[in-house]
């Protein structure tokens, strides 16, 4: 049942955290600067481009931009939203994707019950909504920024060179996370046979295949309840490294906004 989990590093400390407490990744201390580690994920061709965006002379006067205030507050907007689908694991998108965490059938079999497949699909129709709300908050940010200042012009020019050239990469590694969920699945659930196998060689227990009713495991102190908090968990630690860039753009125009009070 056990499958091979390859090898995967995060740049979000929270995610790596999350990930580390379940025993399902490696925590490796980078011993590369960043620039050497961004050079790894970088071609010739796309190092051009991010090169051209930190040269280019961004030549337009100040405009009139979104206010700060707007910004932060469709940030905070998005953020929320996603949040709260996460904790609710019952809401559906406008798009009629439906987000409502998986549970155990009745009747269902403890094997057939054990199957981790419909988890795994809730966590990618959770990655694909961060994705549905991100990207478009991303650049509604960066067009304003543009509107704003030559120098913010000039910053959102580097993040679309940035988000082009690194979307995929990133892209793939964050498909590893349910991957790595899927270990620590498994690993809850052979705790909980172990534990009904000693439970029942005690005789303070039925026999293991029998009486393993799955809608006990979702009760307090179950082991698929717990599973379910620790993928909330991820999922929440995920959102926030999504939001990231978005946060620093935010953060660039605060700064500004600070330097011309």
């Amino acid at each position: 049942m056990t499958q091979a989990v390859p090898r995967t590093r995060f740049n979000s400390a929270e995610l790596v955290r999350r990930l580390a407490e379940l025993a399902v990744a490696d925590v490796v201390d980078p011993k590369q600067t960043f620039a050497e580690r961004l050079g790894e994920w970088l071609d010739f061709k796309d190092a051009l481009a991010v090169y051209s965006a930190l040269n280019s002379t961004a030549g337009s006067t100040p405009g009139r931009g979104a206010s700060v205030a707007a910004l932060r507050a469709e940030w905070l907007r998005v953020r929320a939203s996603l949040a709260s689908a996460i904790v609710a694991a019952g809401a559906a998108q406008p798009d009629g994707a439906n987000l409502a965490r998986p549970t155990p059938l009745a009747n269902a079999s403890a094997e057939s019950a054990a199957d981790f497949a419909p988890f795994h699909r809730h966590y990618l129709a959770h990655q694909r909504a961060m994705v549905a709300a991100i990207v478009p908050l991303r650049a509604g940010v960066r067009a304003a920024l543009g509107r704003y200042s030559a120098a913010l012009k000039q910053l959102a020019a580097l993040d679309a060179v940035m988000e082009q050239t690194l979307s995929a990469r990133e892209a793939g590694l964050l498909a590893t996370v349910p991957v790595l969920l899927g270990k620590r699945f498994e690993q809850l659930f052979a705790a909980h046979r172990r534990a009904r196998q000693v439970a029942e060689t005690d005789g303070t227990a039925s026999p293991p295949e029998q009486d393993d009713d799955p809608a006990d495991w979702m009760q307090p102190g179950g082991w698929l309840a717990q599973f379910c908090a620790e993928m909330q968990r991820v999922l929440l630690a995920e959102l926030e490294l999504r939001l990231m860039p978005v946060a620093g753009l935010l953060a660039a125009v605060d700064q500004e906004s600070m330097g011309r009070e």
